[in-house]
């Protein structure tokens, strides 16, 4: 995708032909039903349920094809995810962030493949267990302090999985199938921190950043043979919250920073984890606004793969990963994407997919549209996931449906007469733990 600023023309055309590749190849059943859904998620209209979606002007087929959409549609989901990807930089550093969120599905009884996840609520910093799918997002982030994260890889947790497997399978998968010249860099927080995320990752070509947690400790690269006994694997202690046990860095650098001051980095280089010496990082400790009389707790993140980059490239490569927070946010409240009460998994997915779908043209279409601010909002100039959508009404106007013409079928002839109705199959949520990790 071309960094360059585009004319309008050139944007527009490339977001119609973006809705008409999705339409044509993207969506195989039911692709009329399945296209409108996309566009009542645009329309900006406030619903309670998901069948209420069906209610705008511009979801012509009416509550039952909806319906129809999820339960019966297909997408050539392979085929997306590599349109996805050519929408992606061409050139340069293309920063990614993976993460987990819950879709929580507290009354569910009839869809398979429910755990008990940790969940954040609204206070702070606490946390509750939740029934519901746990999904592994891997996102582009295309500029550093704003809350555009655009869906490329979406994957369901199954119970017998854990989200760093899931996340290298993700990151394996997009690196194979980039074919441009620019550098991936994947960043996550503190649950891809660990050697189980770094070490299958270590061959690839892409550059991999995650956090840390402060009561790590790590090992130095072993001292040379004796010549008597097993060769050492570990080397000098390095505990983090251990001052003693650090030996001088191997880079330093100060610098100041727009959102954090001023910054101070220092890096140690070929640490490990004592369960697999073969996986060596780098770690980097980040200490952030140093002009305050109380500092904040420092920031300890490991890297691999940054190969000709500076320490402070990677830390403002993580400084992305915050915009996938506000992005999950907004899909969750503003796209419904956890409104519907489906009574299939495999629902839930097609459901995932079209919502990201249509997050895809807000961003599109975010140079197109004029901000129109509530009495109460102020104007952006850079403007938000959420203003985007709350401006799209009149560029409809200028976007052609590629969907047909809807046909009159008539009255349904009901469910047959003697048929007999049986109940669908329930399944129990499962308690995630170590015995179940270590079971599978």
């Amino acid at each position: 995708m071309s960094q360059q600023k585009q004319s309008t023309t050139e944007q527009i055309n490339n977001l119609i032909e973006f809705r008409q590749a999705i339409y044509e190849n993207g969506l195989t059943d039911y692709r009329d039903a399945q296209f409108e859904l996309i566009d009542a998620l645009l329309a900006n209209q406030r619903v309670n349920s998901f069948a209420e979606l069906s209610l705008s002007p511009l979801c012509k087929r009416g509550w039952a094809s909806a319906y129809m959409a999820i339960e019966a549609g297909n997408q050539a989901a392979d085929w997306l995810k590599g349109r996805l990807m050519e929408q992606l930089p061409a050139s340069g550093v293309v920063v990614m962030a993976i993460d987990t969120t819950v879709w929580p599905h507290p009354n569910a009884r009839t869809l398979a493949g429910l755990v008990y996840e940790h969940s954040p609520t609204p206070a702070k910093g606490k946390h509750i267990a939740v029934k519901g799918h746990v999904y592994s997002l891997l996102t582009w982030i295309p500029t550093r302090g704003e809350s555009w994260s655009l869906p490329v890889a979406s994957a369901r947790l199954v119970p017998v999985d854990t989200a760093v497997e899931i996340g290298v399978q993700q990151v394996k998968t997009v690196c194979g199938e980039q074919d441009s010249n620019a550098l991936l860099a994947v960043v996550g927080d503190g649950k891809y921190g660990n050697h189980r995320f770094f070490g299958p990752l270590r061959d690839e070509e892409c550059a991999v950043v995650a956090r840390l947690r402060r009561d790590r400790v790590l090992y130095g690269p072993p001292p040379p043979y004796g010549g008597r006994g097993r060769p050492r694997k570990h080397g000098r202690r390095f505990a983090f919250k251990e001052p003693e046990t650090w030996p001088e860095p191997d880079i330093e650098m100060h610098f100041s920073d727009e959102r954090w001051g001023q910054v101070r980095l220092r890096a140690w280089e070929h640490l490990h984890a004592k369960q697999d010496a073969e996986t060596v990082f780098t770690v980097l400790r980040a200490e952030v606004h140093r002009q305050r009389d109380r500092l904040p707790d420092p920031i300890w993140l490991g890297f691999i793969g940054a190969a000709g980059f500076t320490i402070q490239d990677v830390w403002l490569w993580f400084d992305h990963r915050w915009s996938i927070e506000p992005s999950i946010r907004f899909r969750k409240s503003r796209l419904y994407w956890t409104l519907p009460a489906f009574q299939a998994s495999e629902r839930c997915d097609r459901w995932t997919l079209l919502t990201e779908l249509a997050y895809w043209q807000l961003f599109l279409a975010r140079d197109l549209v004029q901000d129109q601010p509530l009495p109460w909002q102020k104007a952006q100039t850079k403007l938000t996931p959420g203003r985007v959508l709350q401006s799209m009404g009149p560029l409809f106007a200028q976007l052609r449906s590629p969907t047909c013409p809807v046909k009159q079928r008539g009255k349904s002839p009901g469910w047959p007469k003697g048929r007999k109705r049986s109940p669908p199959p329930r399944f129990k949520a499962v308690k995630r733990g170590k015995k179940l990790e270590k079971s599978a």
